[in-house]
This record gives C-alpha cells, structure tokens and sequence, in this order.
C-alpha cells in the first residue's frame, strides 16, 4: 500500500477490516471486503469527509483498497503489515436474525495498535469502532481535536473486558449498542432503565438498537424513536449496524453541531443509510448509492413516520 499524504477529516473511525465469507438462505460470498470500518466509514463518507484507522496484512488485494477509497474515504490512517488480514466467516438462519460464526482468524488485527495521522487528532467527531476497549482508550488519548465522541461495543467485551469498557465509557458523549447489549452491560430489564444506567456510566446519549424494530435516542432525559426502514429484499445483514454508526456519525460532521434537531435527524439518516447496505453483499448496495437516493428515502421515512 503506497504511502498517501493525510487530508483533513471531519470524522474518523478505527475499527477492524476484514475478509469475509458469507453464508445466506440466497447465496454463498467469499472474500467479500468486511469488518466494521469499511461499512462505518462508506457510510459516513456520504455526508463528510471521512478518515478510517484500521489494519491489514501484506495479503489485502488492491481492489478492496481501490473499492474502498471510491467512496471518498481517506486511508492515510490504514497500517499494512506483514500477515494475514483479519478474517472472519458466518452463516446466517433463514431468518436473517440468527448467525452462526464459523472461523476466526485474527492475523495482523491481534497485534493492531491505532496510530491517528496528524491531522486526524485535530478531527471533531470520533467514531470508536467495535474493538478491544483498551484499544478504544488508546486512540481517543491521541484525538485532542476532539469534541464529540462516539463508542461502539458489543456482548463480546461486556463479558470479558467490562473494566476497561467502563474505563472509557466515562470520556465518550454516546454509546450504541443494541437492547441484549444493553441489558447485559446495566443490570437492568426496562430499556428505559437500562439507558439511565448506562447514562451513569458517562455518555450523556444512549442509542439503544432493536434491529428491524429500529431504535431509540436517550439524550439527557429526552427520548426519540425512529423505526427502520422497511426492506423488502434483505440480502446479508452483515455491518448493518457498522453503517447506521456511520451514518449517524458523518451526518452529525455535516451539520457541525450537536442539537436535538441533529440528533434527530442523524437517527434517520442512519436507518437509511443501513437499509440501503442490507439489500445488498457486503458493501455493493452502498457503492451504488449517491446522496439523492438517501434523500429520496429519507422523505420516504419521514411521510412513514408522520401521524
């Protein structure tokens, strides 16, 4: 991977990359691009300038780097080492919900240490992808630029990393995580208890997700609810969540602020944006999107919503 001169981002996210092999009900992918940053930073580079800090081995094709850097992110950020690129295979049960993980291989991603460029640290909004906490802690320590921060985690680190998920809980300004997630991390059942708790914990906003049941925005004592948007052909769900994180983080760039209406907003834009990416392998459907496509069913949305 040639040495690129960093650009200024409004928006970063670390997070892993990976090659995927997915299995459906329609069909069986392999070497797909995957891993939660290239769906996070895809999505988010609709609506401003993106970085993404991840890690590859010597392995990664040029066409994923060439695929990648098509939807404006920059890879300054992006480490190749010697090895092999994470690697990761599931198959999922005819309801599309339920998935089976059947290979894991680490490669150059068990070692991976977060390096932010230089113009990276002087970056506003922070998105700290699904990995390690302690690894989270050691980036955002580099991002004094920083103004709103972003974490994502998932059962994996509750169960074996809950201190160090604590640990940086207390210097984020928002948590997703979906409802299982979010019960098993506060102790609590009532989703609305469950988003006191983890408000104690220190991010003043808790996004909780309920999958095709949309999600919820706890901000401050405020609540907002925003459905998904109804797919009628859902291909592989892999990264959905990646790309809501996304989107929801690169619309909050756009605006350069963070207020109800934006929070708002950004919710809805995210549940587009995640549609989109499930009628699809891997990042297909989002490579074909543009910003009028959003548009068009961010309205759709709206009019679905409005009573």
């Amino acid at each position: 991977m040639a040495k690129r001169e960093p650009k200024g981002v409004d928006v970063w996210v670390v997070g892993s990359v990976g090659i995927d092999d997915i299995q459906t009900r329609e069909s069986d992918r392999k070497n797909l691009l995957g891993g939660s940053l290239p769906y996070a930073t895809a999505a988010a580079s609709f609506f401003a300038p993106t970085g993404a800090v991840g890690v590859v081995g010597d392995d990664f094709p040029a066409s994923f780097v060439r695929r990648w850097e098509a939807f404006g992110v920059d890879l300054s950020g992006l480490q190749r080492k010697p090895g092999a690129t994470f690697r990761w295979a599931c198959r999922y049960d005819d309801d599309m919900i339920e998935r089976t993980t059947l290979k894991t291989e680490l490669g150059v991603f068990a070692d991976f240490e977060p390096c932010l460029p230089e113009p990276y640290r002087r970056a506003p909004f922070v998105l700290l992808g699904n990995i390690q906490p302690d690894l989270q802690m050691h980036v955002l320590k580099q991002a004094r630029g920083a103004k709103f921060v972003a974490l994502d985690t998932m059962n994996l680190w509750i169960d074996i990393a809950k201190p160090s998920l604590l640990r940086v809980l207390k210097c984020v300004d928002l948590l997703t995580l979906n409802d299982g997630e979010a019960r098993m991390l506060s102790g609590k059942f009532n989703l609305c208890e469950c988003a006191a708790a983890l408000q104690k914990m220190g991010p003043k906003h808790v996004i909780i997700k309920k999958g095709e049941h949309g999600a919820l925005l706890f901000s401050g004592k405020k609540i907002s609810i925003v459905p998904a948007y109804p797919v009628r052909t859902l291909k592989d769900p892999t990264g959905a969540g990646d790309s809501y994180a996304g989107a929801f983080m690169g619309y909050l760039a756009k605006c350069g602020r963070v207020t109800e209406e934006t929070l708002r907003e950004a919710l809805i834009r995210a549940s587009v944006v995640a549609s989109f990416g499930v009628e699809g392998f891997g990042l297909e459907q989002l490579a074909r999107l543009d910003a009028r496509r959003i548009e068009a069913r961010v309205r759709e949305l709206k009019r679905m919503m409005a009573v």
